[in-house]
């Protein structure tokens, strides 16, 4: 008895090593996570690299869905040779590979021989990758993440030997941290395309994703802006008889001028609508004289438009542009939804600028009476009064700008 219990008390230090250095890798997997920022293949590898050594393997392997197939992403104990043969491939449900069987049956594959397993087939491209990796015992471990099977983890041995219970519970326990890494990663993938998709037109709001006061911003509060609205005179008789690739050439060539002059001068773009552009100063980074900038940066589209509507002219179109500027308090943050969203601003002033662009004749620049008091001495500008405009139930002055002081960015 007293023989027995000493050898039970000489196993009980080995379980404890052994789950001591479990818990130290899953730490340095961890780790791994953290330093990585969302390096998807230095996290993989972490993972790959400590549960094969835990697990007592030869060799191991990652794989992760990519579209509708599986491709290895990271290995540990094959040669070069073969990681370049195997990072050929794609893996799709089937019985061919340990990794097949994984997605197919979803749950843990143990082949203890793949020489003698009856329902591999000696003749497939997975069979001579086996061969080429030595590999004799293979364990597959799905990488599960909301229900779903995102991966598989694959660790072999080059003879004949089965992992233990313990063993494949320790690959388990990292194919949940891989389900982590993978998840983490493409949640920031989403961030940065979004960031990317918003930079292309609103740099200032894009970098409000990564700021500390970013995501108060993102989620509303009040800021006093100027807001410019910009459209085409003459656009709807001209899309009317135009080629529709005639109409995108020509917003395309509209679009990219008014729009590289605005985000050149600090302005936050919100949005493209046909041959409407609306942008606002001021927000979400603070802009000195802003209604001064939205007003030079008006004057900037006029002259650069001026040369586009000289061209389209030629090849028989006649257009031109309208503006409308306001200033005033406004709501601003994201809009939209997951997968798509703007920085928008909503305000008296907002509309006061969009209705000031619509009454604009072509060519004409219309400023409201506050933004006229902030830069009446860098402007020339004539009072446009008693204008009725949509949504206001008096009439309302405004100022047409001939012209301005100091030049806008180009």
């Amino acid at each position: 008895m007293r023989k027995a219990e000493a050898r039970r008390d000489r196993a009980i230090p080995t379980q404890r090593t052994d789950d001591t250095a479990a818990l130290a890798a899953l730490g340095r997997t961890l780790a791994a996570i953290a330093r990585a920022r969302f390096d998807l293949d230095k996290v993989l590898q972490a993972v790959v690299e400590e549960a094969g050594r835990l697990c007592g393997a030869d060799s191991a392997d990652i794989a992760v869905r990519e579209g509708s197939a599986y491709r290895m992403r990271a290995f540990t104990g094959f040669s070069p040779e073969f990681e370049a043969l195997a990072r050929t491939m794609s893996f799709e449900p089937d019985r061919e590979s340990v990794v097949g069987r994984a997605l197919l049956e979803a749950r843990v594959v143990h082949i203890e021989d793949v020489l003698t397993d009856p329902t591999l087939t000696p003749n497939t491209v997975q069979a001579e990758a086996r061969r080429s990796g030595g590999i004799r015992t293979d364990l597959g471990v799905p990488i599960r993440y909301d229900g779903q099977v995102i991966g598989v983890i694959a660790a072999a041995r080059n003879d004949v030997r089965p992992f233990s219970d313990h063993e494949l519970g320790l690959v388990q326990q990292f194919a949940d941290q891989a389900a982590v890494a993978i998840n983490l990663a493409r949640l920031f993938e989403t961030i940065e395309r979004q960031r990317t998709e918003l930079a292309r037109y609103a740099p200032q709001a894009a970098e409000l994703l990564s700021s500390p006061d970013g995501e108060q911003l993102l989620a509303g509060h009040r800021r006093e802006i100027t807001t410019l609205f910009a459209d085409l005179r003459g656009f709807t008789a001209f899309a009317e008889r135009a080629d529709p690739e005639e109409v995108l050439g020509v917003l395309r060539q509209y679009h990219s001028t008014v729009g590289e002059l605005a985000v050149a001068n600090a302005g936050t773009v919100e949005h493209f609508a046909g041959d409407g552009l609306m942008v606002f100063f001021n927000d979400p980074g603070p802009l000195d004289d802003h209604q001064l900038a939205a007003v030079r940066t008006a004057c900037a589209m006029r002259d650069r438009f001026g040369v586009l509507a000289a061209a389209w002219r030629k090849r028989g179109y006649d257009l031109g542009l309208g503006i409308g500027i306001a200033a005033g308090y406004a709501t601003i943050g994201r809009i939209g939804f997951e997968g798509r969203y703007d920085y928008g601003a909503v305000g008296t002033s907002v509309i006061l600028a969009s209705r000031l662009s619509s009454a604009a004749k072509a060519g004409q620049i219309l400023i409201s009476q506050r933004v006229m008091a902030s830069v009446e001495d860098a402007i020339d500008a004539e009072v446009v009064a008693d204008l009725e405009l949509k949504g206001f139930s008096t009439t309302v002055t405004a100022f047409a700008v001939h012209a301005c002081e100091g030049r806008p960015a180009a």
